[in-house]
């Protein structure tokens, strides 16, 4: 089973172009990811810049509206996330409980939709998926 940790740091909605965390963070996340990493369930990891630096696509009327960052009526963003490949949504609750995040911060954890949770008719309906996400990770490699 996949699942994505969602990491979301309250007040990185508001944060400005080219915020970073210190290196103190960074040195802890990174024996987390590493941990991760070892036990062989890391399948993909990644931190986003602030949204102030990002742009939302809208589609009210059917027609693509573009604004850019920040949006102030955000309440949560992301900050990055983690992908990563366990045998259970427990087994995925207890690494992002392993997470040295900071009070401020917050782990989403959510199941990937796979191919097999589909009704056939959406299965037929997504007919090349598998083989369009097999392709671009060897496109990745």
């Amino acid at each position: 089973m996949r699942f994505m940790m969602l990491m979301i740091p309250k007040g990185y909605e508001s944060a400005a172009p080219g915020d970073m965390p210190g290196a103190e963070a960074v040195a802890a996340m990174m024996k987390y990811n590493e941990s991760l990493q070892k036990a062989g369930v890391l399948r993909g990891l990644e931190g986003l810049h602030p949204p102030s630096m990002g742009a939302r696509v809208t589609f009210g009327g059917g027609k693509p509206k573009i604004s850019d960052g920040p949006f102030p009526e955000a309440k949560e963003v992301l900050g990055g996330y983690w992908m990563i490949e366990v045998n259970s949504r427990a087994e995925a609750i207890q690494w992002a409980s392993r997470c040295p995040a900071s009070e401020n911060e917050i782990i989403e954890v959510r199941q990937v939709q796979e191919m097999a949770d589909f009704p056939p008719d959406v299965q037929d309906a997504a007919a090349g998926f598998a083989e369009m996400r097999e392709s671009v990770q060897r496109e990745k490699n």
